[in-house]
């Protein structure tokens, strides 16, 4: 872990060169090994050479400290936890600072992004929407910015659902200031993620970088509002060169709010008026990820291993089956919602989301109109 540490804190080496180099010693122990030889190491430059023999104690240890509270974590290139999707994408991260639940990382996602300065109309579709994808069982995964992303991650905490935010500052630091209380919320329920570590400030080249992120985790991006000149329109473009879903609503052709939606429904987008649309598109990928998802339930979370890792594989969670049986038995043959199942189950909505997701995509439990399922009747 403190190897990772001292190589994102070293001055000017990237996350392109930190996956190669990882890639190809196999660990972050062993690329700072690597680097600290000195042997045909062309990627560092006089000041990267003196911080990597010489790093700061102190400030290595503030982020050591960080690391041991309860639900902070470090996910590097090297860690079987390191969030599939996102692995795929060009110009992934290197390592993952995580408040939360890391294993929603996992999750299928769908991203919610548009304009800051969101109309009320744009901001009662938004939580209309993220409220019914929530309740569907996916994560809803933003920016935690003013308007459009804060009301995204405000209404799938609403109910019940998992949503994850991804920060352009240290994992430790929220910006702006006034969501401290949503920060908090997130992070007891669902997930901050950065990749910069504690302590870094919020700069402007920080925000439109960490949208890769937020389309990297995500099937697809939903854009609610958003001008010509938005940063939505920024996370759109890096989840169509990701050959990720992007979703747009149409609105008004006299509101400028509506134009950035509208030029990216001219360039392909999928003009989006209702939630079954989305689901609809998305179901097929949502059915790929259901075998990586089926066997993060499986493995134990506690067994000395990381989640599936070959050392844990194999070993079914103790309660998975009585959970699973415990759903089945809440569920009939009349739809019912996902707080009246937390009622019956005793079980949170995170966990319950993901074994609906699961159960569906057996054949087992059928979804319907506003996040209501049902057992599926036998033939």
């Amino acid at each position: 872990m403190e190897a990772w540490l001292i190589l994102l804190r070293t001055p000017g080496l990237g996350p392109a060169t930190l996956r190669k180099q990882v890639a190809r010693h196999g660990s972050a122990e062993d690329v700072l090994k690597h680097f600290r030889s000195g042997r045909d190491v062309t990627e560092l430059d006089d000041q990267a050479r003196r911080w990597l023999d010489a790093p700061d104690a102190q400030l290595i240890e503030s982020d050591l400290a960080w690391l041991a509270a309860s639900n902070h974590h470090l996910l590097g290139w090297d860690d079987n936890d390191y969030p599939s999707l996102l692995r795929e994408i060009p110009g992934a991260p290197a390592a993952l600072f995580i408040d939360g639940d890391a294993s929603l990382l996992w999750m299928p996602q769908i991203a919610i992004v548009g304009s800051r300065s969101a109309s009320e109309a744009g901001m009662a579709i938004t939580r209309r929407f993220s409220r019914a994808l929530a309740g569907a069982g996916f994560a809803i995964t933003s920016g935690m910015a003013d308007g459009i992303d804060a009301a995204a991650h405000r209404a799938a905490l609403d109910a019940r659902g998992q949503t994850l935010a991804v920060l352009g500052t240290g994992p430790d630091l929220v910006y702006p200031r006034k969501h401290r209380a949503l920060a908090a919320d997130i992070a007891a329920s669902g997930a901050l993620v950065s990749e910069f570590p504690p302590g870094t400030p919020g700069k402007a080249e920080h925000f439109p970088r960490r949208n890769r992120i937020i389309s990297g985790l995500a099937l697809g991006t939903l854009v609610v509002e958003a001008s010509m000149k938005s940063g939505s329109l920024i996370t759109a473009r890096y989840a169509t060169e990701q050959g990720r879903e992007v979703f747009a609503i149409p609105g008004s052709i006299n509101s400028p709010l509506a134009r950035g939606c509208h030029q990216l429904i001219r360039d392909g987008a999928r003009l989006t008026e209702t939630v079954d649309e989305i689901i609809g598109e998305l179901s097929g990928l949502a059915a790929a990820l259901g075998d990586r998802l089926r066997l993060r339930l499986q493995v134990p979370d506690d067994a000395g291993s990381p989640l599936g890792s070959p050392a844990s594989k194999g070993r079914l969670k103790p309660q998975r089956d009585a959970d699973y049986q415990r759903l089945l038995e809440a569920l009939g043959h009349e739809e019912v919602d996902l707080d009246t199942l937390a009622d019956r189950t005793r079980l949170d909505a995170g966990a319950l989301s993901s074994m609906l997701l699961l159960l569906e995509l057996e054949g087992e439990v059928s979804s319907a109109r506003g996040g209501k399922y049902q057992r599926t009747p036998l033939d």
